[in-house]
């Protein structure tokens, strides 16, 4: 019952897989993959799976199907097993040659039952049977063309991706994030026989929908079988109105009650909406450098927690642009390298300068085991000197092999300390404190009017201007920060001035970004009028009123500044005095906010271990995309 129980939970659901893959043509959807890749990566696959004539594909329409000597399948799934999944599964089972399908299910077999409106009752009824996944098994033969053929479906439960010990992020519901005000308008539209909800106070289960239900409920599933492993009895606490409809969910999710009955030990689970301070999340104060590397490194492809780190300074190539798809990229997650695995809780959990030099001293070490001839250095840690010793390697495969994974991060730290991203860090960290001092002091219209000139199109921006993307961030932290907003004439025409001034840097990009292109409904600047710009900024700001009034409902934690101060996030309850303390953030965590419960935990209350769950590793940018997305209550669940 500790933080290495999500590890072992994570290895627990792996191992049932990988008892299945031996030279089989092996399927993953992408989040399965992320999990399968923080959790005991594809080498272990691989090498379960043993034969060079197998395959691991992606599951997907397009997806190659199996040769007539490829007879074995396995299929590794996040979602439910209906409609479009189905759908795809039988099309490549069709077009292939396979006499023996295995298909792994993330989502527990009581989820389908909901999923196919079995009533609660009938669902009870079948404790034991699994109707659902025999009906797909027939399927699976009749689509294999013979019924004396073999097929397999079962559930395992691989819900996590566990970054470190104290650290797991649920990529399956990586979209996953509180409602807002505005959202219930959208919902008592949805309920026009029904009471109108006032607010989000009065959100309960039966007001969302059902999307949105059965993406709670398979949540809920998976923390259920996760408390199972765990030995515990949870205790379910919220703070906000998705997490307090996902703690109840939980508290009376009908198939953990036997298991709660048998079980030796207690739990307090906490789930906290992020909406309740993104503050933490767009905010620039958290001097950590696994931070900057999720920020400044482009996404790892497919991934929502990893990045990718440019290796062509280990290869022959010369270090061009166009050469860097022709090397496979790095990445952060080293699950199966135990020297780099702990760099990598090194850097979780010290300072940014602790870390580089931790980062310098891992790269002296393996330079002198393998007895390449390294000039040591003292002082400050600066890109340059990490590249020479990451370049001794360069030549000698032995030593590459041998520390590919400790390589990888330092390349990852390099690659970051010297990306302009870094440099604009302490220009933003400069901007929040000054932001701070003024909402302290001034009326929300000031601070606004300050943010004004910093507002420039793309024709006289510098490197050291703000984009569309990062003024965004800014607005969000400024509204986050303080709390709910009285109207009045001054705010309301500071607003306007700020909406028309994005409005027009918005039209004037050569480009849209991926988000300014969700934001504006647009897919092309060439087509973006400064009207359709203007009432994306209208609507933007209304998003923005709901995050600066997202806390008006609480009755403690009102706050995340204190003036005069620096920031806080927000408050925990102390819900109970139980040995275990799982605390799930819905709609992301950051590093630091990770670290500093894990602390607090430590200092406040000795003897309890504390695990952190969230839906998604945060950087900066994740929050606008988030905050306007426009399918958080209809998520698409695969069917």
């Amino acid at each position: 019952m500790s933080a290495s129980g999500v590890l072992s939970f994570t290895q627990q659901g792996w191992e049932q897989v990988l008892a299945k893959v031996k030279r089989a043509v092996v399927y993953l959807d992408a989040t399965c993959v992320e999990c399968l890749h923080w959790g005991c990566g594809s080498t272990r696959l691989l090498e379960a799976v043993g034969s060079p004539e197998c395959h691991l594909r992606e599951f997907e329409p397009d997806a190659v199907g199996g040769g007539a000597k490829q007879p074995k399948a396995v299929f590794v799934l996040s979602r439910l097993l209906k409609g479009r999944t189905v759908e795809i599964l039988r099309d490549i089972i069709c077009r292939s040659h396979f006499q023996y399908c295995v298909v792994v299910t993330a989502v527990s077999h009581a989820v389908h039952l909901t999923a196919n409106h079995v009533p609660a009752a009938a669902a009870a009824e079948m404790e034991g049977q699994q109707p659902v996944f025999e009906q797909l098994e027939e399927k699976l033969c009749e689509w294999m063309g013979n019924i004396n053929y073999t097929a397999e479906v079962f559930y395992a439960p691989l819900l996590l991706a566990p970054v470190a010990p104290h650290l797991a992020l649920t990529p399956a519901f990586a979209s996953l994030f509180p409602l807002l005000p505005q959202d219930v308008h959208l919902l008592n539209s949805a309920r026009p026989d029904k009471r109108k909800l006032g607010s989000l106070g009065d959100v309960d289960a039966t007001a969302l929908t059902p999307e949105l239900l059965l993406q709670i409920r398979c949540l809920v599933s998976g923390l259920s079988s996760l408390c199972e492993h765990l030995g515990v009895r949870e205790e379910c606490f919220a703070v906000g109105s998705l997490s307090r409809v996902i703690a109840a969910d939980l508290a009376n999710y009908a198939p953990a009650k036997n298991r709660r009955k048998t079980a030796a030990g207690r739990a307090s689970v906490i789930f906290v909406d992020r909406t309740l301070d993104l503050t933490g999340a767009v905010g620039h104060h958290g001097d950590n450098l696994v931070e900057k590397i999720i920020s400044a490194l482009p996404q790892l492809p497919g991934h929502t927690n990893d990045v990718m780190v440019n290796m062509i300074e280990l290869t022959s190539l010369q270090t061009e642009e166009e050469n860097y798809n022709v090397v496979a990229p790095g990445c952060l997650a080293q699950s199966n390298d135990t020297t780099a695995k702990a760099l990598w809780e090194a850097l979780l959990n010290t300072k940014h300068k602790e870390a580089v030099m931790e980062v310098r001293r891992h790269l002296v070490e393996a330079a002198s085991r393998e007895n390449l001839p390294i000039k040591m250095s003292m002082g400050r840690v600066t890109p340059g000197q990490l590249m020479s010793y990451i370049q001794l390697f360069k030549n000698n495969l032995k030593a590459l092999m041998n520390h590919c994974g400790l390589l990888q991060l330092g390349l990852a730290t390099a690659q970051t300390l010297k990306h302009p991203q870094t440099a604009k860090w302490d220009n933003f960290l400069a901007f929040e404190r000054l932001l701070l001092q003024s909402i302290g002091e001034s009326a929300m219209s000031v601070v606004l009017n300050q943010l004004l000139p910093m507002i420039k199109p793309v024709t006289q921006r510098t490197n050291e201007d703000y984009s569309p993307e990062e003024l965004l961030i800014l607005l969000i932290y400024i509204y986050s920060v303080t709390e709910e907003l009285t109207a009045d004439k001054d705010l309301g025409e500071a607003e306007e001035k700020v909406k028309k001034a994005l409005a027009r840097v918005f039209c004037e990009e050569s480009e849209l970004s991926p988000l300014l292109q969700k934001i504006t409904d647009c897919d092309s600047s060439i087509n973006l009028t400064f009207h359709k710009s203007k009432i994306a900024t209208d609507e933007l700001f209304t998003s923005l009123r709901d995050i600066a009034g997202a806390r008006s409902l609480m009755k403690q934690f009102k706050s995340v500044y204190v003036p005069g101060n620096h920031t806080h996030q927000v408050s925990r309850p102390h819900p109970s005095d139980h040995p275990l303390l799982i605390l799930f953030v819905v709609g992301g965590v950051t590093v630091s906010e990770a670290k500093m419960v894990k602390d607090l935990v430590a200092s406040l209350k000795p003897g309890t271990q504390v695990i952190v769950l969230s839906t998604r590793l945060l950087k900066p940018l994740n929050i606008p995309e988030l905050l306007f997305a426009t399918d958080r209550l209809h998520p698409d669940l695969g069917f």
